[in-house]
């Protein structure tokens, strides 16, 4: 033992030669710079223990490090040391039984070639390191790996290359993931054996003892006769005149481990257990969503830059309702890149999310994901309840000039609109719920009281913006129904276009509401798996029906897209059929106006239908 020693900086080469009896040979707490020579030892005992540790000065271990240590059985405690890296064929020559690498928090790096030369280890303990991936060559004959606090560890070597593993402690659950995939494929693949096996092991533990199986005829039978009725069969061939190929063939067994309880196989059991909000499976779980969501976020993406881009660049004053247009086709195209972002990634990691789901929650395009989702959701929800207050003003107002909404009262209202959904959007990223909760990247984190006011906030703020929405458009059809006002078939028209909008809102809203505020209170209704089916289908109603509801079929839009393309040569005869309606329109209210001292019935319908075409 060589504890304590401070001051001991170095060791001589040739200080441990010749030493054929030693066992255990402990050097912690010293000084030492440079890794001592271990190769001429020569122990010749069964079982030899090396422990290095607390020598925080030390920080490699060379190539050949422990070659001549011993030919047998070989522990090595190497824990709590200032190791940076393992070079290759480190532990080229030795038997390894266990391999302790825990708590060396500067070891970043373990050649690919560290364990060649090496048979072993059984035993793996990288736990508490700063490893950022396992060796591919050596794994082989690991039976139990721990790695635990092991964060910087987020991808696994090739499954295949551990053949042998019985029991995984992990950092994250979703490694386990790759473990359970791989037991369900081995069991797939070996389930009928092992289904004939246990019926035939049943059967046979079951028979009379004088039927003849496959019997050892060098086994001593008088003695195998007083162990017979407690172990009909025991593992150990020597020990029992029946072998397991009185049932199956060698290569049968394969992938087996028996012990005395030889009727079920050992099962690979790894830690920690996937949660119900990270199971085992990719991003968006079902095939079919993996399909529509292209369509989805295709069609949001081009609808709203479509709207953007005809809007912009429109010759036409500036409105109130143009204005507002434009803020909700913004905050639609934002989820439509959410959901191209979540698309992308579900297609680079499917099958192998596993090896991706730490880096991918964890890091910079989760977060980015969450901020576009939540932030377009709630400047959405804004602009719908402020277009839907504006429309129900300029109806009820239509007569009153002097309290029309101008675009000095509107540029103030939305900037409020993109403060709060940028507030919002933010949150979670200073601690207040989390986007790196779930795979889908919103924010269901509910851990903490602030966490869970903060969903609920978002919830009850959605519930109150669609009470608006219906009850202003409830308003809006009362005043237009009016038979004096509008004629029957405008009518129908009018409230047609309103159920849609309320409609694709309530679609949108209720089952998102009616599950996440569920949630919210910690009694969840639906699983994370069945919430994605939520996600594509009725989260982004709005994103993609809103372009079209409220601008793309639209008289106003279509004038402005014919005349957009006839600047690019395209539909000339369809821009000059609308600029010839358009003026024609015009100069007729003029004259309306003119000849007479207030507006007709005839154009106070107009004008009600016209904020609602707007």
């Amino acid at each position: 033992l060589i504890l304590n020693t401070k001051n001991l900086l170095h060791i001589e080469d040739g200080a441990f030669r010749n030493l054929p009896r030693l066992k255990y040979l402990s050097i912690c707490n010293t000084g030492i710079r440079q890794f001592p020579d271990l190769t001429q030892i020569f122990s010749l005992e069964a079982h030899f223990i090396l422990e290095l540790c607390d020598n925080l000065r030390m920080t490699t271990i060379p190539q050949n490090a422990f070659q001549g240590m011993n030919n047998e059985s070989l522990t090595l405690k190497l824990y709590k040391n200032g190791f940076e890296d393992i070079h290759s064929h480190a532990f080229n020559g030795t038997k390894l039984n266990q391999l302790i690498l825990k708590d060396n928090k500067n070891l970043r790096w373990i050649h690919n070639d560290a364990l060649r030369g090496a048979t072993g280890p059984d035993v793996l303990d990288i736990s508490s390191t700063a490893l950022e991936s396992l060796p591919t060559y050596g794994l082989e004959a690991i039976q139990v790996l721990n790695a635990t606090s092991s964060y910087s560890l987020k991808r696994l070597p090739p499954l295949d290359k551990f053949s042998s593993l019985l029991e995984a402690v992990l950092t994250y659950p979703s490694h386990c993931c790759a473990f359970r995939n791989l037991r369900t494929e081995k069991r797939n693949s070996l389930l009928s054996i092992f289904d004939n096996f246990s019926k035939k092991c049943e059967s046979t533990m079951r028979k009379p003892t004088n039927e003849i199986l496959y019997r050892d005829d060098s086994y001593n039978t008088s003695q195998w006769s007083a162990e017979k009725n407690m172990y009909p069969f025991a593992t150990d061939e020597e020990t029992s005149p029946y072998s397991y190929s009185a049932i199956f063939d060698d290569s049968e067994m394969t992938g087996f481990d028996f012990e005395y309880d030889f009727c079920q196989p050992k099962i690979l059991t790894c830690t920690p257990e996937p949660d119900a909000f990270n199971p085992c499976e990719d991003i968006l779980g079902y095939s079919f969503l993996r399909v529509l969501i292209w369509f989805i976020n295709i069609l949001a993406i081009a609808g709203n830059f479509t709207v953007l881009l005809v809007l912009i660049t429109s010759h036409y004053k500036l409105t109130v309702p143009r204005f507002l247009m434009c803020n909700l086709s913004f905050a639609d195209f934002c989820m439509g890149l959410y959901l191209l972002l979540i698309a992308s990634v579900d297609a680079q990691t499917s099958g192998q999310y596993y090896n991706h789901a730490i880096d991918w929650q964890t890091g910079s395009g989760c977060s980015t994901a969450g901020f576009f989702t939540v932030f377009a959701s709630e400047l959405s929800v804004y602009t719908l309840t402020v277009i839907t207050i504006e429309r129900w003003h300029t109806i009820t107002y239509a007569m009153q000039l002097d309290r029309k909404l101008r675009l000095r009262h509107a540029v103030p209202i939305m900037l409020g609109g993109w403060v709060f959904s940028v507030l919002i959007a933010v949150l979670p990223l200073l601690g207040v719920s989390s986007y790196m909760k779930v795979s889908i990247c919103l924010p269901m984190d509910i851990e903490t009281g602030l966490s869970q006011a903060y969903i609920l906030l978002i919830l009850v703020l959605n519930v109150v913006a669609f009470i608006v929405i219906c009850a202003c458009y409830i308003k809006i059809y009362i005043a237009v129904q009016n038979p004096e006002l509008v004629a029957a078939n405008k009518d129908t028209k009018v409230a047609k276009r309103m159920a849609i909008l309320i409609f694709t809102d309530f679609t949108c809203m209720a089952p998102i509401s009616f599950f996440a505020i569920s949630a919210a209170f910690k009694v969840p209704l639906i699983t994370v798996t069945n919430s994605k089916i939520l996600l594509v289908l009725f989260y982004p109603v709005n994103s993609c029906a809103n372009p079209f509801l409220y601008a793309i079929f639209t008289k106003a839009f279509r004038r402005d897209f014919f005349l957009l393309m006839s600047k690019l040569g395209c539909c000339k005869s369809q821009a000059e059929l609308y600029r010839m309606n358009y003026f024609s329109a015009y100069t007729s209210n003029c004259k309306n106006g003119s000849s007479a001292t207030g507006p007709s019935k005839a154009t106070q319908a107009l004008l009600l239908l016209s904020a609602l075409e707007k």
